[in-house]
């Protein structure tokens, strides 16, 4: 049975650990991060905010009851269906869903918010493009960080315990920040003989030009930006 590495933070590392089982995967769970909720005061954003953005589910399930209540009639542009489906269950009002791409959403929303003030639910630890074409297109963006993410670090014995003694054939990585964190994890002395033949599974170009440098020839790139398609590149390595 294939070994599959989840690096994700709970709980998202044990449902992908639950999809792999029903995949008939073996999984690992080991996240190298963990996020944490900031405090939001309801008040920081202007009463003439007309819509809402969020490109995380994270940011909605890290957001207090106060913020997600004062936010609830904004229409509210997700970055794609999982996203928007955790906003319905927010009870906001999901107004544009898009494909899963940042850019993706910025290009579809820019055009109808021109001259207008967004309020951007998002992480502290974000890439800074999505914000950057928004304000560049005449969109003033005001950032909400509802959460934060840290790096976990493991002791040897404790990664070597979870491990098993044996090594890992596939690891999933979602974001710039996992692939760097996998990549210190993989080059340790003590940990580096259970990734010598470990296939790396990226969701997107970015997050694979993060590892790139350290496993040349071992990348692989999912063909849309979601877990499905990243989970679909198992199958070719069987």
């Amino acid at each position: 049975m294939m070994r599959v590495l989840v690096t994700r933070p709970e709980p998202a590392a044990s449902r992908t650990a639950a999809r792999l089982r029903e995949l008939g995967f073996e999984p690992v769970v080991l996240p190298l991060s963990e996020t944490r909720a900031l405090p939001v005061t309801a008040d920081i954003w202007p009463e003439d905010a007309a819509a809402l953005v969020v490109t995380s589910a994270n940011a909605i399930r890290h957001a207090s009851a106060d913020v997600l209540q004062r936010l609830k009639d904004l229409p509210c542009h997700a970055v794609g269906p999982k996203t928007a489906a955790t906003a319905r269950a927010a009870g906001l009002s999901v107004a544009e869903v898009g494909s899963g791409d940042a850019g993706q959403l910025a290009g579809l929303i820019a055009p109808s918010l021109i001259g207008r003030t967004v309020v951007y639910l998002c992480g502290r630890v974000r890439s800074p493009d999505f914000e950057a074409f928004l304000a560049g297109q005449g969109v003033k963006v005001l950032p909400v960080e509802t959460y934060d993410t840290l790096p976990v670090d493991h002791p040897g014995n404790v990664a070597a315990t979870r491990l098993a003694g044996r090594p890992v054939d596939a690891v999933l990585l979602y974001s710039a920040k996992a692939a760097q964190a996998y990549s210190a994890l993989a080059q340790r002395p003590e940990l580096a003989r259970y990734f010598e033949e470990t296939r790396i599974l990226t969701l997107s170009v970015r997050v694979a030009k993060a590892a790139s440098a350290v496993f040349p020839g071992r990348l692989a790139v999912a063909g849309r930006l979601d877990e499905d398609a990243l989970l679909a590149l198992l199958n070719a390595l069987e």
